[in-house]
């Protein structure tokens, strides 16, 4: 693998690992919605910056329905949904739920797009829920907490799946960078909602919480996303995005440095098996989209 491409993978998949602990140390001060919302207010300032710099071009009047259905999806309900969840569930296991997105995304592939779920993917599926089970079992925190938590941030993954499944046209048409622009600003502009309250708890947060959530806003918001798109630009989406399944073992000893979390075994073994279910199904897309891809190429010569 190239140096750059190598640096610009780990710089993902550590920043966004980052993201997780983050939130639980701006939860210390904020509450889960305006954490999520100062957050998204920060990155889309500095990305409504850069398009400004870029001179970039609004998106045509007949999709802007869709970038903002897709950015309150995506973004909205997503960051909100995970910093609630994180109020009862730690960093590290809530990086392995949030993993369950590509489930989420060829589930809904298959009743959306007429995708079809092979064997193995739906092996695959079974096997990532119950490590999802296990998970809740080995937080030793109270049931009905950890169900509520756990819903929050499962509810954050299928918005993010449904971003991921309806995206692809408007990439294609607007490239990655400047549809993730549109659509986190859109995301933000329907979080408008949670700013009654806002400036009150900003001017009483701690400087730890304060600094963090303007790192989150400036850093795992926007830079992954420049990093990712420069990875698949140089190997391929399958590649780039498949390699991804680092981001929970990234949470998790970002975790344990930062906040001295240590999940428990039972949680561990829940998050292997879920990785593992996760893996075995985007393996298997990306073998039956080489096919294609042959088949494709075959029928043109």
């Amino acid at each position: 693998m190239d140096k750059k491409v190598f640096l610009a993978f780990g710089m993902t998949v550590f920043i966004w690992g980052s993201a997780f602990p983050g939130i639980k140390v701006g939860l210390e001060s904020f509450s889960p919605e305006h954490l999520a919302l100062l957050r998204m207010l920060i990155a889309s300032a500095a990305l409504i910056l850069f398009a400004w710099n870029r001179k970039m071009k609004l998106p045509d009047i007949k999709d802007v329905p869709a970038i903002l259905f897709l950015g309150f999806l995506g973004f909205a309900v997503y960051h909100t949904g995970l910093s609630f969840g994180e109020q009862t569930v730690s960093a590290g296991v809530s990086s392995l739920l949030v993993s369950t997105t590509p489930i989420f995304s060829a589930i809904l592939g298959t009743m959306f797009l007429k995708d079809r779920l092979s064997k193995i993917g739906w092996l695959g599926s079974c096997m990532a829920f119950l490590g999802v089970a296990l998970i809740s079992f080995g937080t030793g925190n109270s049931y009905s907490v950890i169900s509520s938590g756990m819903i929050w941030i499962l509810i954050a993954a299928f918005g993010e799946s449904f971003f991921f499944v309806f995206e692809t046209n408007y990439i294609k048409k607007y490239g990655f960078i400047q549809f993730n622009i549109y659509t986190i600003i859109a995301g933000t502009i329907f979080m408008l909602f949670f700013l009654p309250g806002l400036l009150t708890e900003f001017s009483g947060a701690s400087t730890a919480s304060t600094l963090t959530v303007i790192y989150l806003g400036l850093i795992p918001t926007i830079i992954p996303y420049f990093a990712i798109a420069y990875v698949i630009s140089k190997t391929g989406a399958a590649k780039a995005t498949s390699s991804l399944y680092l981001t929970p073992v990234a949470a998790l000893l970002i975790s344990w440095v930062w906040l001295g979390e240590i999940p428990t075994i039972l949680s561990l073994i829940g998050g292997i098996i879920t990785l593992v279910g996760v893996g075995l199904s985007a393996v298997r897309a990306s073998e039956s989209n080489d096919i294609a891809t042959k088949r494709t190429a075959n029928n043109m010569t």
